[in-house]
């Protein structure tokens, strides 16, 4: 078969988020059909220097400093009537190394990760093209909207990412989702695009890294009484933070009532000022960026992560359950994961009595707490491996060829 032009808006290394895990993963598989050439942007230093790891999987690489200002990306998005999520991620350097590419190697088939890279797809290019949007992410800003933040903002982002999505839903061969649950949401926005081909390809998880057999819990965590609750991911990410926020004003006052030696333990990258200024809260520690959160996981008791807007599947939930953690959670952020309530982990509202229930009816009986811990990273291990997450690819990407070998 011919080579795969693989578009990503972030570098896939280190695979250290959310997103860039999936395009990771889903770069080395596809890099086992054919070569891959990847273009993509990198916003930090450590991006940057994971240059070198990229070489070393790609055929041919372009990748950019992505530094346009925020401000610059909203009156190019006004200008253009476009939304603001595509102009901060267009470079001319890009397309023109795209049309180079498709013009100096067999390129058959082109993989677009992430909605805002589907700008970059030729009109004219024949051969096969794949969208993971991953997320409706469109839905994403309607939310915000609703909520009542940056309402005209929002709302407009919001109804232009519908389009484009229906748009590339209409352009592409197949358009991936991250779970039959965003397959389902996406299927019902589509208008003209109703026939496209939708499939849904969820995340995996990397089980023996991710493994508390290997990793020493934290030692001054693990020092202290607690219980202790663990959140982690990019905290400068609206809906991390506001779940971070929203425990440290009212979950911990809930639960010091049943438990004044509770701590909560915000772990991630980039917390914003508003998480930085309530730091000092009874019981909370927010530790910023950490070279590795598996230990934080293993010295905790439970990982509580109470998203109120959450789209696809959560790596977060994925990772503690891995790690043998239960997991406490609302309805939201349990999308996209089949686990068994009381079983697996424990759903609950947004309600910090309801949560704080919840959780003492477990933390009473520590039998039940090792079981569920133990059940969890069972069922981890059964459904979420990246083999059988990207399974459903080879198919996908068997057709480019077999469409090639026909003509």
């Amino acid at each position: 078969m011919g080579d795969i032009l693989f578009l990503a808006h972030r570098i896939p290394f280190p695979p250290d988020r959310g997103d860039k895990i999936r395009a990771h993963h889903l770069l080395k598989h596809l890099a086992g059909f054919a070569p891959v050439h990847v273009g993509c942007f990198w916003e930090t230093e450590k991006d940057r220097e994971a240059e070198g790891d990229l070489a070393q999987v790609a055929a041919s690489h372009c990748l950019l400093r992505r530094a346009k200002p925020l401000a610059l990306a909203g009156v190019e998005a006004v200008l253009s009537a476009r939304p603001v999520s595509l102009t901060a991620f267009h470079h001319r350097t890009i397309a023109e190394w795209v049309t180079r590419t498709i013009a100096e190697r067999d390129i058959t088939t082109i993989f677009v990760f992430s909605g805002q890279m589907g700008q970059y797809i030729p009109q004219d290019f024949a051969g096969q093209v794949i969208v993971d949007l991953c997320d409706v992410d469109s839905v994403k800003f309607e939310d915000y909207a609703e909520a009542g933040e940056r309402v005209w903002l929002n709302r407009r982002e919001g109804r232009l990412l519908r389009q484009e999505e229906e748009r590339l839903a209409h352009r592409a061969d197949t358009t991936l989702l991250i779970s039959e649950n965003e397959k389902a949401v996406f299927q019902t926005r589509l208008g003209n695009a109703a026939g496209a081909r939708i499939a849904a390809i969820g995340n995996g998880i990397d089980a023996g890294f991710f493994d508390p057999s290997v990793v020493e819990p934290h030692g001054e965590i693990a020092s202290r009484p607690g219980p202790h609750f663990v959140f982690t991911g990019q905290m400068d990410y609206r809906p991390n933070e506001a779940a971070a926020l929203w425990t440290i004003e009212h979950f911990m006052p809930a639960v010091h009532t049943r438990y004044p030696q509770a701590e909560y333990h915000v772990v991630g990258r980039n917390p914003t000022a508003a998480l930085l200024t309530i730091a000092n809260a009874p019981g909370v520690t927010v530790w910023g960026e950490v070279p590795d959160v598996r230990p934080f996981l293993a010295a905790a008791d439970i990982a509580l992560t109470p998203l109120t807007i959450a789209r696809g599947v959560q790596n977060k939930v994925l990772e503690a359950m891995a790690m043998e953690l239960p997991v406490l959670l609302t309805e939201q952020a349990a999308t996209g994961i089949a686990a068994q309530d009381g079983q697996d982990w424990l759903v609950a509202p947004a309600d910090a009595d309801a949560m704080v229930e919840r959780f003492g009816a477990l933390w009473s009986d520590r039998t039940a707490h090792h079981t569920m811990g133990k059940a969890a990273r069972r069922f981890v291990l059964e459904h979420h491996s990246w083999p059988a997450m990207l399974a459903p690819l080879d198919a996908m990407v068997a057709a480019s060829a077999e469409a090639r070998d026909a003509a």
